[in-house]
This record gives structure tokens, sequence and C-alpha cells, in this order.
């Protein structure tokens, strides 16, 4: 049973999965350092110098005067502007990911769109150039279409 689970966590999609995953949480820290500091500071300035962190929904009685005091006072709030931040951050990461994948397809596409060098020939199937106009493993004489030349006979 070890034997198997080594030859399975050993296929080059287990690995390249397992880089996919730590790429992807360290891009994931870097994606919220970048909404939670670089992007929703100048927002909150914009909207009057708001805090999106800070936004919340006290669902007691008792008030509190930030999300922290709440917190630590063991409060039940719904916090809002968190949520706020998280769907920014999946909109930045799924934008991320959007472009990679079309650059990535569009590269695809042109290795794909390369024409083909080589034909089949129709009686011996054996792989011939393109252009030849006679197979040279059975000899037939082909036409520029790939089939049997008619002889003139």
């Amino acid at each position: 049973m070890f034997k198997e689970f080594k030859t399975f966590i050993m296929r080059g999609n287990v690995m390249d999965l397992a880089i996919g995953v730590i790429i992807g949480a360290a891009f994931g820290k870097i994606v919220t350092s970048l909404v939670e500091d670089m992007i929703m500071p100048p927002i909150g300035l914009l909207l009057g110098k708001v805090d999106f962190s800070n936004l919340y929904i006290n669902l007691g009685e008792k008030e509190y005067s930030s999300l922290a005091e709440a917190q630590k006072a063991g409060a039940a709030t719904l916090n809002y502007g968190n949520f706020i931040n998280t769907l920014i951050n999946f909109f930045i990461i799924a934008l991320v990911i959007f472009i990679v994948v079309k650059q990535l397809n569009r590269m695809k596409k042109k290795e794909e769109v390369k024409a083909p060098d080589t034909k089949e020939c129709q009686y011996c199937l054996s792989t011939i150039p393109l252009r030849a106009v006679k197979c040279q493993s059975c000899t037939a004489n082909l036409n520029e279409e790939g089939t049997l030349k008619q002889s003139s006979e």
C-alpha cells in the first residue's frame, strides 16, 4: 500500500498540483495585501475616510466603538467590511487567473495552427511528405490531393 501511495504521489500531475497550490497560496497572500494595503485605503478615503475592515453590524444590544472592541467582548457581529475586502480579493484573483488562462489558450492555438508537412498515403497508410507525388513505400502515383492518378493507357 505504501508503494502504491508513493507511486501516486510521485506522478507528475500530483506534483504539479501541489506546486500550484503552494504558489496559489502565496499569490493569495499577495492579493490580500494588495487589496487591504493598497486598494481599500484610497477607496475608503474617497468615501469619507471609511475603513472597510471596521464596518460591521452589531447583533447585540450593547454598543461598541469598534469591531475589535466588539470581538474582544465576544459580541455577535456581521462583519460586512471584511466580506467586501474578501469579495475584492476574489475578483482580483479571478481576473488574474482569467488573463493567464486566456494567454495560455492563445499560445496553444498558435501551436495548433501549424500546418502539417506530411500526409498519409491512402493505399498503404505510410506517412509521406506533403508535396510527394509518388508514395515511397507502395510506389503509388498520387496527384496533389493524395489520390491515385488515373493512367491514360
